[in-house]
């Protein structure tokens, strides 16, 4: 495969799964404001900080705003991350690579960009604000059963898997760095029983909140969230789950071509890295810094996965 095309399908499927994955965050925000007594920016602030672009916000806005940090993740054009920006960055790579595509997923993409351009043309208000977020996961869903549905399982798939998984992982890690330490600044904090709404609509934010219940019952602590958002290789957006998917997906690529690539063995100390240590070991070593060290291995794999497939050849 031409490395443009593999690097054409990569982004595609990282930015529909940014896409969805702003939308989860959004929502979240809004519903810790909505269980406070009072307006609480501080909430607003954790969102833009976990979306990573809380400093392109306060370079356009001087005050911090619910109805702004929405318009801002939503379709905001000066943010590259807002839900507008990516969905139509994910549909131009999938025009580059339409021979690469199914019809199926062209019409799913295509048909997915002009609704939510059609959603997002102005400004969304607090009413409407629950049918659009459902709106977005919806287009972006049909754009993912399509690829489920019609591709086949060649290096089309696995390039467009990677770019999936890479992003997921990303996502729960900053979800949970943000979320956990942020509220937990302390040593003496971490363990400790905490704001059962704040967990909720974090579970809520990855649509853990009804597998956690099957694993640890109806009031599983902190600890085991944790666990399940980081370790459980069940849970479709842990950090391990993700992990996984990418070790066998660039496995499949280094059978289909003959050789195994840098971004393969990186992928496989990736796994080995979250297998080997338990949930208390991760505690006692520091949460914060664990998912910091995750976080650094993600970009570090993304960046070889570019080299090693020639993205921009």
């Amino acid at each position: 495969m031409l490395g443009k095309t593999a690097g054409g399908l990569f982004w595609m499927y990282r930015y529909l799964e940014r896409a969805e994955n702003i939308t989860r965050i959004v929502e979240t925000g809004q519903r810790i404001a909505l269980t406070r007594n009072q307006e609480n920016d501080d909430e607003w602030a954790s969102v833009l900080q976990t979306a990573s672009v809380d400093l392109g916000y306060f370079e356009k806005h001087d005050e911090l705003s619910s109805d702004l940090v929405i318009d801002w993740m939503l379709r905001d054009k000066d943010n590259p991350s807002s839900v507008m920006s990516a969905v139509t960055a994910a549909r131009n790579n999938a025009r580059q690579v339409r021979t690469a595509l199914t019809h199926e997923v062209w019409e799913a993409m295509n048909g997915c960009w002009m609704r939510l351009r059609d959603a997002l043309k102005r400004k969304v208000n607090e009413r409407d604000l629950p049918h659009v977020l459902g709106l977005i996961r919806q287009r972006t869903a049909l754009v993912r059963g399509a690829t489920h549905g019609t591709l086949l399982r060649n290096d089309i798939y696995d390039f467009a898997r990677i770019g999936t998984f890479l992003e997921r992982a990303d996502n729960t890690g900053r979800i949970l760095d943000v979320k956990y330490y942020v509220l937990l600044p302390s040593a003496a904090a971490v363990g400790s029983q905490l704001d059962n709404v704040q967990w909720e609509t974090i579970l809520r934010s990855v649509s853990g909140e009804s597998g956690i219940r099957m694993v640890y019952g109806h009031n599983p602590s902190p600890r085991d969230i944790a666990a399940f958002l980081i370790l459980d290789g069940r849970m479709p957006r842990s950090l391990y789950f993700c992990a996984k998917k990418l070790q066998d997906n660039l496995g499949y690529l280094a059978h289909d071509y003959g050789s195994t690539a840098t971004s393969h063995d990186l992928a496989v100390q990736l796994g080995k890295q979250m297998k080997e240590r338990s949930i208390d070991e991760i505690f006692d070593g520091g949460l914060h810094e664990y998912i910091q060290d995750i976080l650094i291995a993600l970009g570090e794999l993304s960046r070889q996965i570019e080299v090693d497939y020639r993205f921009y050849e």
